[in-house]
């Protein structure tokens, strides 16, 4: 019958197997293609059992002879079992179990007492410890139970007695309902039972379905973020790297490290010393592990890290302006130069100046520039301007050399001329018709109270030549006449002084005077050439006398007297 029995709880064993396989198979499928994390990373806070037992008990029945029929206990094919186990933590839990194995009675039907059926029953239940190891697919465990069993037979009353129970399984974890559902390949148990006055041992085997509920996740794993800031820099400047950590435990101690060029820092800050450094991109790593003092960071959840980077920028180079002040000098003066440099990061900065003629001085934001020995002209002149990392910048501006002023050369400037040929019998009198000649001349003289006059005499050819006489002939100068009565009337009548008037006589053929101002300054002689200046002290100014009247053959009218006007 033992025979009987084990094969056909072989057939179970085997069909349950081979139907697992494609579950198996369809579990590992969906957990490739779901990607979902290992189970193992989020256990199952409670696991409730229900499945099939088969239980193999040995021992004596009490109260019956040794070797009778029904004087041990048998094989009981049919069995229930129910278990629920609550984790505190991954791996170790309590568990309650209870368990119920019926006789085998009427199968086949009418055959109760068929050599392969057991009259009797096993139910029971226990309480105790159960430990896990749980992974992506299967879980494998332990337990040990102790409790109450409750033994009957058709050859005795039902008894409770004692039991321990120790054993273990294997489940296998499905994708099904969300990884929820797991099967029980098999779970095998030993148990010693003692009731009624007898020790029973027994052999249990199981399987059936698991049911996951709730979870149990490990901590969160902390975070770290960490940040530079600022983000660009130029060379010193500073750089400050925070690290700050997420899904701490205030229990628990946190060490904060920081790795990189010129790093330095503690805590959850760290400082970047950047002055050596070239320009380009700078990494700095963080970490930050959590744990008891001295043993922080032993678990994958509690040890984190980041990094931060940072820039560092080439300087900008300086810009410069020049100008000049005056832009325009005379040789041998001076002029400001003035150069406005400027560093875009503010470092410091040297002037330098250049000049194409001349000299210049200085060596800060101004410098003089002397026009000494310089050619007349534009003289270009730099400003250059350079920082401490050797970038240079330069401007330019100019000044301009004016030539010396030369003033013009005054020049003799002809006036009017006064006519003398109407009045015959006084060919050297002035008369009234060179008053707007002669108001001219003094116009002009007081407008320019440092010029000069010279008046001009001319005469004709036939008045330079003798008459026929029997006396000696006796020339009149009537060129030097004219002259002197010119001057004598603007003397005389125009207030004019006489040392401002000169007097002379020309070449030119003619009865005339030709009035000449002669600015300050000005060569009458390199001007006007072919005058003889006239003796002034030999030639005298004639009065100015109105004419006698002619004698009258008859009636003599009466004389009327000649009328002559001032010349204003």
């Amino acid at each position: 019958m033992n025979f009987r029995v084990s094969r056909y709880v072989s057939c179970v064993f085997a069909l349950a197997f081979v139907a697992l396989m494609p579950i198996g198979l369809a579990a590992q499928v969906t957990a490739a293609a779901t990607g979902r994390a290992p189970w193992d990373n989020s256990p199952s806070k409670w696991d409730i059992f229900l499945g099939y037992s088969y239980l193999a008990p040995n021992g004596k029945i009490a109260g019956t002879q040794s070797g009778a029929p029904g004087s041990t206990y048998g094989q009981i094919n049919w069995g229930g079992i129910a278990s629920g186990a609550r984790y505190f933590n991954k791996n170790l839990g309590v568990q309650i179990e209870g368990d119920e194995h019926t006789q085998s009675e009427d199968w086949p039907v009418g055959d109760n007492n068929a050599s392969y059926n057991s009259n009797d029953d096993f139910a029971g239940g226990s309480a105790g410890l159960i430990y896990r190891i749980p992974t992506a697919h299967i879980t494998p465990f332990v337990h040990a139970l102790v409790g109450a069993e409750r033994v009957g037979s058709i050859y005795r009353t039902d008894t409770w007695g004692a039991v321990v129970t120790a054993g273990g399984g294997l489940d296998y974890n499905t994708p099904l309902f969300n990884h929820h559902l797991a099967i029980r390949v098999f779970q095998a148990d030993y148990q010693y039972i003692h009731a009624d006055s007898s020790d029973i041992n027994a052999f249990r085997l199981s399987t059936g379905v698991v049911f996951h509920i709730g979870s149990i996740a490990p901590p969160p794993p902390v975070t770290l973020a960490c940040s530079a800031g600022p983000a660009s820099i130029f060379p010193g400047d500073p750089v400050t790297v925070t690290a700050t950590a997420g899904s701490l435990d205030p229990k628990l101690n946190a060490i904060y490290s920081f790795t990189g060029t010129g790093v330095t820092g503690s805590g959850t800050t760290a400082t970047v010393a950047t002055g050596s450094l070239a320009p380009g991109s700078y990494t700095v790593k963080c970490e930050v592990k959590e744990g008891k003092p001295g043993k922080e960071g032993l678990k994958s959840w509690e040890i984190a890290d980041s990094s931060a980077s940072f820039t560092v920028k080439t300087f900008e180079p300086p810009t410069v302006s020049c100008s000049s002040s005056p832009s325009t000098i005379k040789p041998g003066e001076t002029s400001t130069i003035t150069a406005m440099g400027m560093s875009p990061q503010n470092r410091p900065l040297t002037y330098s100046y250049t000049a194409a003629a001349g000299a210049i001085s200085g060596s800060g934001p101004s410098a003089v520039f002397s026009s000494t020995g310089a050619p007349t002209g534009p003289v270009g002149i730099t400003c250059n301007v350079s920082d401490d990392k050797g970038q240079i910048a330069t401007a330019s501006t100019s000044v301009t050399l004016t030539a010396p002023y030369m003033a013009p050369v005054p020049h003799t400037q002809a006036l009017c001329s006064i006519a003398f040929e109407k009045d015959t019998k006084r060919p050297a009198r002035v008369d009234n018709e060179a008053k707007a000649c002669l108001d001219e001349v003094a116009l002009d003289l007081q407008k320019q109270s440092d010029a000069k006059a010279v008046v001009v005499g001319d005469s004709t050819a036939a008045e330079k030549t003798p008459k026929k006489s029997r006396k000696p002939a006796k020339v009149e100068d009537f060129a030097a006449e004219r002259a002197v009565n010119t001057k004598d009337y603007l003397v005389t009548e125009k207030g004019i002084d006489a040392s401002r008037i000169s007097v002379a006589t020309g070449t030119t053929d003619g009865q005339k005077v030709e009035d000449y101002l002669v600015p300050s300054g000005a060569n009458f002689a390199a001007d006007v050439a072919g005058t003889t200046p006239v003796d002034e002290s030999v030639v005298k100014p004639q009065v100015r006398k109105p004419l006698a009247a002619a004698p009258m053959k008859h009636k003599a009218p009466k004389p009327v007297k000649e009328s002559v006007e001032p010349l204003q």
